[in-house]
Order: structure tokens, then C-alpha cells, then sequence
């Protein structure tokens, strides 16, 4: 059984630079942490480079097709970045995602919170959207927190880094509706929006909301009425409203 004691080892020391989103987009790998988040990624069609384990755990039976390598509670935790590690990682390889062919998709302008896109990465995937991308400004997708709040779903759904008004061109060139999220007075309640079938839907950035130039060319805005004492609505739960909603009426 290989062991790797030493928080000096080279790759331990390689390991720990996944935790920079420089260093993540040099070697094309990143980081997954927890029983949970690995069995999703060996689930799914992304390259699982390495397992790396905590001494004290066992690999299950049938993930023993993947090269692992044992490490001490020392070197383990070195590289965690959880408050209560569960003693299993694993080296993915990055996937450049591309999706043509699509009727509902998910675009996110500028979200910086990684809690937050994780949780719409989720959410998306939950109401059966096709694709989500992820516009300039947004959080890392691989960044740890939001690959946790993504309970995996980034492994199931494509999630592409990509510019917004390609995104909106394409949208048009295909006969799909989008619809804006904002605060104004164009913006119509989602309670009287009828989803055509095929959309997209744009949210934004936590304080400024959607870019009023991506604003300008959508066909539709919409708002989420609340209680008038009530100032906001989070993005990543507002999100999940907007598409609770078309998933109903569509």
C-alpha cells in the first residue's frame, strides 16, 4: 500500500495549489471532497484522476478500478478545506463543457458568491434544465464551495464558462424565448408569465442584479412579488423560484 506521510512530498504540495483557481486552470484538474461529492463524480463521465485517502478509511470494492494512494491525517488534512474532513478526495480531471443542442438554459450573470452558484447549479439541475453557463464576474465553478453546493449536480449537468451575449445570440438564432430577472417597471410579476417551453433565464449579481445591456436584449422581464417589508429575495433562492415556476407552467 503507497503512503505519502510528508506535507513536503512534491505531490502533496502540487495537490494544495488546486485550492487557486490559478493553479486549477494550469493543471486542468481540481479537488472533490467527501463520500458524497466523489461517489458523484465516479458516477458520472468525468475523469477521475486519483483518489487520494485518509489512512484510517477504506476504498470501496467497486471503486478499486481507480489508481488511489493512501495519505497520513497529517498530509489529509492538510489538503482539506472542510471543518470535519471525511477521509476521501479525488484529482478530476476538468471537462470543457459544450452544449448545442438545447431548449432551457440557465444563464448567470456575475454571481460572486460561491454559495450561490453552487446552489443554482443544483436547483438547475432539479428542474431539468439543459445547460447553465456561467457569464464573467461569476464564482470559479471549481472553486470547493461551490462544487459543495453543488451535492454534485455539476457533475450531471453541463455548466459552461462562457460570454453572455453569445449565449443570448444563440438563444435567438433558436427560437428561444429570455426572459430577464430585474426590479423596474417593465419587469411583468412571474406569476403572470406563461413559460413558452423553450427559454432562458437570466439572474445576476448579488447587490446590482442583471447588466442592463443583457437586460435590454431579452424579450421579457420578470420580478418575483414579495411583502412589501420584505427588500430582496437571495439570488440562489430567487432562482430557484423563477425556475420552480416555469417547470410548472411549461
Amino acid at each position: 500500500m503507497q503512503m505519502i506521510e510528508s506535507k513536503q512530498n512534491k505531490q502533496v504540495k502540487q495537490w494544495k495549489k488546486l485550492h487557486r483557481k490559478k493553479y486549477r486552470d494550469e493543471l486542468n484538474t481540481f479537488l472533490v471532497e467527501g463520500w458524497h461529492l466523489v461517489e458523484e463524480a465516479i458516477k458520472s463521465d468525468w475523469t477521475i484522476e486519483k483518489l487520494i485517502v485518509h489512512e484510517d478509511e477504506t476504498v470501496p470494492n467497486e471503486w478499486e478500478n481507480h489508481e488511489f494512494i493512501y495519505v497520513s491525517d497529517e498530509v489529509f488534512n492538510e489538503l482539506s478545506q472542510t471543518e470535519t474532513p471525511q477521509g476521501i478526495m479525488a484529482l478530476v480531471q476538468i471537462k470543457v463543457e459544450e452544449k448545442n443542442d438545447f431548449q432551457k438554459v440557465l444563464l448567470i450573470d456575475a454571481v460572486q458568491d460561491p454559495g450561490n452558484v453552487g446552489t443554482m447549479i443544483r436547483t438547475a439541475l432539479a428542474f431539468d434544465i439543459d445547460a447553465v453557463t456561467l457569464g464573467k464576474g461569476s464564482a470559479d465553478l471549481f472553486h470547493d464551495k461551490v462544487i459543495r453546493a453543488t451535492q454534485g449536480a455539476l457533475f450531471h449537468i453541463p455548466v459552461i464558462r462562457g460570454n453572455l451575449d453569445e449565449w443570448i445570440d444563440k438563444c435567438r438564432t433558436n427560437d428561444i424565448k429570455v426572459f430577464g430577472t430585474a426590479l423596474d417597471e417593465q419587469a411583468k410579476p412571474l406569476n403572470e408569465i406563461q413559460s413558452p417551453g423553450t427559454f432562458a433565464v437570466i439572474v445576476g449579481n448579488e447587490g446590482s442584479g442583471v447588466n442592463p445591456e443583457f437586460l435590454s436584449r431579452a424579450d421579457e422581464t420578470v420580478y418575483i412579488p414579495i411583502h412589501r417589508q420584505s427588500e430582496s429575495l437571495n439570488v440562489g433562492i430567487a432562482t430557484s423560484i423563477v425556475l420552480y415556476h416555469f417547470s410548472l407552467v411549461t
